[in-house]
């Protein structure tokens, strides 16, 4: 019975580490993102002196 659970445990350990995408996709996601939401903001910056 603890043969099994700590053999389950290994495996659940070993998947976990396991990453959906390559590092890099992850950088060049987060790169957009943080590019898009600069457009956003900068799209709005003369919002306050029209009104």
């Amino acid at each position: 019975m603890q043969a099994t659970l700590i053999a389950a445990a290994e495996e659940a350990t070993a998947h976990a580490s396991e990453l959906p995408f390559a590092p890099p996709v992850f950088g060049i996601g987060a790169f957009v993102g943080l590019i898009a939401m600069l457009l956003i903001t900068y799209a709005f910056r003369s919002v306050g002196t029209r009104h």
